[in-house]
C-alpha cells in the first residue's frame, strides 16, 4: 500500500535552517525541540510539568515526551482554547469527522469539561524511544505545527467564526512567554 503524496497536506516549506547532528538514527530530547522552535522563531515556555509549550492567543502547542527509554513517546498536543456549548457538540465532531477523514494530522478530537464547555484538541504522535532519523523527526515536527494552525483555520472556517478572528487577530503567536 502506498500513500498518494497529494493526500498530504503542505502548509509551506521547511524552516531555512534544519538543525545538523549525527549520521543515523537520534533520540530526539526537549533541547533538540528547543533547537527547532528557535529556528522556527517560535516563542515557547515550559509548563508546570517541564514541557514545551507554544501559546498562540486562541491555542497552545505542546511537545511532549512521554514512556520509558525504547517506548518513549513524543506528541505534539494543542488545545484549542476557544469555547464551545454543549449544544453545539454534535456540529463539532460532524466537522472533525470530516477533518479526521481527509487529513494525516492532527487527529482531532473533542473534551467536555465538567461545566459544560467543549473545547478542542489535535494529536500527532510518533515513538522515539529506539531513535528516528533526525530529518524524520524535524520535517513531522514542523508539519505538525503547520497543520495544528491550519486546523484552528479550517475549524473556524467551517464554523462560520471569522467576524471572531477579524476582532482578535488570533492567527498571531501570543506575546506572553
Amino acid at each position: 500500500m502506498s500513500i498518494d503524496p497529494s493526500s498530504i497536506p503542505n502548509f509551506g516549506g521547511q524552516p531555512e535552517q534544519q538543525p545538523t547532528g549525527p549520521e543515523g538514527p537520534v533520540v530526539p530530547d526537549q533541547d533538540l525541540v528547543k533547537q527547532l522552535l528557535d529556528q522556527m522563531e517560535l516563542k515557547y515556555v515550559i509548563d508546570e510539568e517541564g514541557d514545551l509549550a507554544a501559546p498562540w492567543e486562541q491555542f497552545r502547542t505542546y511537545f511532549m515526551f512521554r514512556g520509558e527509554e525504547e517506548q518513549q513517546i513524543f506528541s505534539v498536543r494543542t488545545f484549542y482554547d476557544r469555547p464551545h456549548g454543549l449544544d453545539d457538540k454534535a456540529k463539532l465532531l460532524e466537522a472533525i469527522d470530516d477533518w479526521n477523514r481527509r487529513t494525516l494530522w492532527p487527529k482531532a478530537y473533542t473534551h467536555t469539561h465538567d461545566d459544560g464547555t467543549v473545547r478542542l484538541i489535535g494529536e500527532a504522535s510518533m515513538l522515539v524511544g529506539t531513535g528516528v532519523a533526525l530529518e524524520h523527526f524535524v520535517s513531522s515536527t514542523v508539519s505538525w505545527v503547520r497543520a495544528s494552525i491550519e486546523f484552528d483555520k479550517w475549524i473556524v472556517e467551517q464554523l462560520g467564526l471569522e467576524s471572531e478572528i477579524d476582532e482578535s487577530g488570533d492567527d498571531k503567536p501570543d506575546d506572553e512567554g
